[in-house]
């Protein structure tokens, strides 16, 4: 069974830092591309970043320079270091992961950035 544990989301003031993190089972993690992904209500779901299974990173141009993404394939585990957020960063953030022609979800974690 292919399970996807989201953990790390929370309200932070603007400029502040938050970790997402999602530990995956039921795959063999080394070999799927991971990723963030975030939804905001009535819009539609936007990729944020992606680590493939040569740690080559891509991330939207509105998180570069602020957001990292990494991967522990011992832990199967992937990381979202976020800083200096905004408030236009709040979202519910999604954990994937792919391998064509298979693609799993986790459940999201709530982002809020707010004074």
């Amino acid at each position: 069974q292919v399970q996807f544990v989201e953990s790390g989301g929370g309200l932070v003031e603007p400029g502040g830092s938050l970790r997402l993190s999602c530990a995956a089972s039921g795959i063999i993690f080394r070999e799927y591309t991971m990723g963030w992904y975030r939804q905001e209500p009535g819009k539609q779901r936007e990729l944020v970043a992606t680590i493939n299974r040569g740690e080559n990173t891509y991330y939207v141009d509105s998180v570069k320079g602020r957001f990292t993404i990494s991967r522990d394939n011992a832990k199967n585990t992937t990381y979202l270091q976020m800083n200096s957020l905004k408030p236009e960063d709040t979202a519910l953030y999604y954990c994937n992961a792919f391998n064509l022609p298979r693609m799993y979800w986790g459940q999201g974690t709530q982002v809020t950035v707010s004074s």
